[in-house]
């Protein structure tokens, strides 16, 4: 199972994300936000909130989370070639 091993709150409701392994890159939720559940998380002072679960999943206290494969997924997507293993 993928886990997410370190995740920081960046300006612009992005995140700073490193996956097991090494890998690391900022992840920009920008056009994630809505719904029920994630569009709470447009308040930055919820959105700063962010922090790891014991499984490795990225939480919010509001109940939002997002799975280690859709972090990976979404940080390859976006980042493509500026994804890499940290040093």
């Amino acid at each position: 199972m993928m886990r997410v091993t370190r995740v920081a709150a960046r300006p612009g409701y992005r995140l700073e994300a490193e996956i097991e392994g090494g890998w690391t890159g900022v992840l920009d939720l920008t056009s994630e936000l809505c719904g029920p559940v994630f569009e709470p998380l447009r308040d930055p002072e919820l959105f700063n909130q962010v922090r790891l679960d014991e499984f490795g999943v990225i939480c919010w206290p509001n109940g939002a989370d997002l799975a280690p494969e859709f972090v990976y997924d979404e940080l390859l997507r976006q980042a493509g070639d500026s994804m890499h293993p940290a040093a």
